[in-house]
């Protein structure tokens, strides 16, 4: 088993056992209750009127690959850093098992900023969409590798119908080919394969051909220096997706 397909079997277990504690109906509840999407994919294109790279920054804790990145994690903190730095959208880890994060971390983060926010976690169930949109969130994820066409395309028209923005992730051509079935306006190009955890970031530019011209294009993992940001804005990728370097002070926010 790939490590992305144990990491989705956990999931499922994790959702199965929400559903016993949170109906549905109380989750679209709550999700109707909540302030209108801060808009995630206008704030990536508001940085670019501007001719300035997107960044959406990312509070990490912890991850399969490299084990706990943050001794001393405070996500609030973070947070509140990343926007006075000039993020445009910050992501927050919400996977417990394989990223040591919580729901609770991304709602303490979201009441501390304004900024729009990605709840990043490992989507397998419509129910994990409204549960997202209950907590405040403006974007989710939607991992192709992680899903058949059938899950993909449902979980896409749940968030749709909860005006959540969505970033596509995609690793090869293939699943960009399965992602443009559904009409992204925002792909993502993941440099780590999650099957395996290794990273090539010359995948940015071998699958950059493949997305149409007027995709937004975000760039995921892998990114550990300004010039690579500079490089890849400079060839038409529009935000980049940031953790660890940020986390561990290997890229200064306030630079780029």
């Amino acid at each position: 088993m790939s490590v992305l397909a144990k990491i989705c079997a956990d999931k499922a277990v994790h959702v199965a056992a929400q559903k016993q504690l949170i109906s549905i109906t109380e989750l679209e509840s709550r999700a109707k209750m909540q302030t209108a999407p801060r808009g995630f994919i206008n704030a990536i294109k508001a940085k670019n009127a501007q001719n300035q790279a997107a960044v959406i920054a990312e509070v990490k804790k912890a991850s399969p690959s490299k084990g706990l990145i943050a001794t001393d994690f405070d996500p609030v903190a973070t947070a509140k850093a990343y926007q006075d730095k000039g993020a445009a959208c910050v992501s927050v880890l919400t996977d417990t098992p394989y990223f040591q994060g919580t729901d609770d971390d991304f709602n303490a983060a979201r009441v501390a900023i304004t900024l729009p926010m990605i709840r990043k976690d490992f989507m397998v169930d419509p129910y994990q969409i409204i549960e997202s949109r209950a907590m405040g969130a403006d974007c989710i994820l939607i991992i192709m590798a992680a899903l058949d066409d059938s899950l993909a395309k449902e979980l896409t028209d749940t968030a749709r119908a909860y005006d959540l923005d969505i970033l596509f992730e995609t690793h090869n051509a293939e699943e960009i080919e399965r992602c443009l079935k559904l009409n992204p306006e925002m792909v993502g190009i993941n440099s780590r394969n999650l099957k395996t955890l290794d990273v090539d970031i010359n995948m940015f530019d071998v699958l950059y051909d493949t997305l149409p011209a007027d995709t937004i294009k975000i760039a995921e993992s892998g990114i550990q220096e300004r010039a690579t940001i500079e490089a890849l804005y400079k060839k038409g990728y529009n935000g980049f997706l940031i953790g660890e370097s940020f986390m561990r002070g290997m890229i200064d926010l306030t630079e780029l």
